[in-house]
C-alpha cells in the first residue's frame, strides 16, 4: 500500500500561521479549519507548527510532509455520518529545542499574521528564570515574547507586522493571560519601551473558546481505515463532526484576514464571549456533571450508554431542559437548540467517553458548572431544582470510601472497585465521614449532607443557607444509600 505522501499533492503556500502545538486537537480543529479556508476562500496560507516540548510528534509530521487525514464521525439528524479530509495546510513542524534558529527565522516571515496555540491548560504560565538569550525559553509565553521581539527588530517596529494571537488553551481569558505574561517577560528582560508599545498597539491577543471532541489516532481501526482510504497514513486524526470556535477580539474582528464565514465554518467573532462560554460550561459541561456520577452508580460506563438509558437519559434531559436552561439568561430557543446538539454529540457511537474520566475533580466541577444553575434556578423560581439537588447527593454517594490507593480514594460499585480522584483535602474529608459509625443510613446521610454542604471553602458559600436544599439532598442521599440510585431518580417523579 502506498504512503499518503505518494498519493496526495500539497500546494505551496506562504506560511501565515505559526502554531504552538502539534497534537491531535489542533490538527483536527485549527489545521482542518485552515484547510477549509484554503479550499473555499482566497486565504491561501499554510501553518508552520512549533513543537512546544522537546519530545513530540514533529518527526512523524515531517516524515509525512505535513500531510494527514481527518476522519470526522458522528450522528447528524439521527443518521451516522463519516467524513474524510486530506489535510494539506501544514507546511511542517519545527522543534525549537533542536532547531531554534529555524524557529526564530519565522519571525522575519513577512506573510506571517497569526500565532495559534494549544499548549495545555498549564502552558500559559510564567516560569521564573526564562531569559531572552535562552534557546529556547522554557515557557510558552517566554518563547512568544522572544519571537515577537525578534519580529519587532526584523521589521524595525513596523506596526503592520504585528501579529494576531489566538490561544486555544482551556482557561478563561487565555489571550489576556498570554499578553500579561509576555509583557511581564518584556519588563523583566529590560526590553525597550518601544517594543512593549508595539506589542500593545500592533499586536492583538484574542481570547478564544474551542469546542470539538477529538479522540485522535484510531489505533484499533487504523488498518481498516487505511484500507478504505487506499493509502497508509500514520497520523489519521479522528474527531466528532461538530465544531465551534468563539474568538473575542479587543481591537477589531479579524475575519477579514481569516474569512471563516465564507467557508461556512462555525466560527463566531465577537467583542464579548461571555454568553458562549457560559452556554458551554453550563449546558455541555454542566450536563456531564449533572448525570455522570448518578449514571456510573446505576451501572453504566460511558456517556453514550447514559444518553440511551431510559432512566439516566430522561434524568439528564429533564435536568437540562427543565432546570439548567430555565436558570440561564439569553434566548431560550437558541439555548435549547445548542442543548439538542449537545445531546446528539453525547450519543455519538464513534466516541467512547468514559464516565470515570469525566468524574475527575467532581467537587470543583460541580461548583463551576452546576452550582450557578442551581443558584440561578432558586433565585428565579424560589424552589429547589430536584435534578441538580440529586446530583449533589449522587456525588456524596460516589465519594464513599475509607481506603486510599495512591492519591485516589477507593470506592465500590456492586463489588467492583473504582478510583475517586480529586483534591486530597476533599477525599480525606469524605474518607473521615465514611469512617464514622452510624446507627442507620439516615444518620449517615444527615451527617454527610450537613458537613459537605456547609463547606464554604469548597463552594464559595454555605449551601445549607439555601432554604430547603439540605433537606432535599439529605432525603435523596438516604434513598441512594438504602435503596440505590435508580430508586432515588424514580422518586423524582413521585
Amino acid at each position: 500500500m502506498k504512503n499518503i505522501t505518494e498519493i496526495v499533492k500539497k500546494a505551496e503556500r506562504p506560511v501565515k500561521v505559526l502554531q504552538f502545538g502539534e497534537g491531535n486537537f489542533l490538527r483536527a480543529f485549527v489545521d482542518w479549519i485552515i484547510d477549509n479556508l484554503n479550499e473555499k476562500t482566497d486565504f491561501n496560507g499554510n501553518v508552520m507548527m512549533v513543537q512546544p516540548l522537546a519530545n513530540g510528534m514533529g518527526d512523524m509530521i515531517n516524515a509525512q510532509n505535513g500531510l494527514y487525514t481527518t476522519c470526522l464521525r458522528g450522528i447528524q439528524n439521527g443518521k451516522p455520518v463519516e467524513q474524510f479530509r486530506q489535510i494539506t495546510s501544514v507546511a511542517g513542524c519545527i522543534n525549537p529545542y533542536s532547531e531554534y534558529d529555524k524557529f526564530i527565522a519565522q519571525a522575519s516571515n513577512p506573510d506571517l499574521r497569526f500565532i495559534i496555540s494549544n499548549t495545555t491548560e498549564a502552558g500559559i504560565a510564567y516560569k521564573e528564570g526564562d531569559k531572552l538569550e535562552d534557546k529556547p525559553q522554557t515557557s510558552f509565553p517566554g518563547k512568544v515574547c522572544a519571537f515577537l521581539y525578534n519580529r519587532y527588530k526584523a521589521f524595525g517596529g513596523d506596526p503592520s507586522k504585528g501579529l494576531i494571537m489566538i490561544p486555544c488553551e482551556l482557561i478563561d481569558k487565555n489571550g489576556d493571560n498570554l499578553r500579561r505574561i509576555v509583557l511581564q517577560y518584556a519588563e523583566e528582560w529590560n526590553l525597550e519601551k518601544e517594543f512593549t508599545d508595539w506589542v500593545e498597539n500592533a499586536c492583538d491577543f484574542c481570547n478564544s473558546l474551542v469546542d470539538r471532541i477529538v479522540p485522535g489516532y484510531p489505533r484499533a481501526e487504523a488498518e481498516a481505515i487505511c484500507e478504505k482510504l487506499g493509502y497508509k497514513d500514520n497520523l489519521i486524526d479522528t474527531a466528532e463532526i461538530f465544531h465551534l470556535w468563539v474568538i473575542e477580539c479587543h481591537k477589531k474582528s479579524h475575519e477579514d484576514e481569516l474569512p471563516t464565514s465564507k467557508a461556512g465554518l462555525n466560527v463566531v467573532w465577537t467583542d464579548d464571549m461571555t454568553f458562549y462560554r457560559t452556554r458551554k460550561v453550563r449546558i455541555l459541561n454542566g450536563t456531564h456533571t449533572l448525570m455522570v456520577l448518578a449514571s456510573y452508580l446505576s451501572g453504566l460506563n460511558t456517556v453514550e450508554d447514559s444518553v440511551k438509558s431510559p432512566l439516566i437519559g430522561k434524568f439528564m434531559k429533564d435536568g437540562l431542559f427543565n432546570e439548567i436552561i430555565p436558570s440561564m439568561d439569553g434566548d431560550v430557543d437558541e439555548l435549547k437548540k445548542y442543548a439538542a446538539d449537545v445531546l446528539e454529540r453525547f450519543a455519538n457511537p464513534y466516541i467512547e467517553h468514559l464516565l470515570l474520566s469525566i468524574s475527575l475533580n467532581s467537587v470543583s466541577k460541580f461548583k463551576t458548572r452546576d452550582l450557578p444553575s442551581l443558584l440561578g434556578y432558586v433565585k428565579k423560581f424560589g424552589k429547589i431544582p430536584s435534578h441538580l439537588a440529586l446530583s449533589i447527593a449522587a456525588l456524596m454517594a460516589f465519594y464513599q470510601g475509607t481506603e486510599f490507593e495512591g492519591d485516589a480514594l477507593v470506592g465500590c460499585r456492586n463489588g467492583e472497585k473504582y478510583l475517586i480522584k480529586d483534591n486530597r483535602e476533599y477525599l480525606e474529608t469524605f474518607a473521615a465521614l465514611c469512617s464514622r459509625e452510624y446507627k442507620c443510613n439516615g444518620c449517615k446521610a444527615k451527617a454527610m449532607t450537613e458537613e459537605i454542604l456547609s463547606r464554604e471553602d469548597w463552594w464559595g458559600m454555605d449551601l445549607t443557607s439555601i432554604e430547603g436544599l439540605k433537606d432535599v439532598v439529605e432525603k435523596d442521599l438516604r434513598i441512594i444509600l438504602d435503596e440505590g440510585i435508580e430508586k432515588a431518580i424514580r422518586s423524582l417523579e413521585d
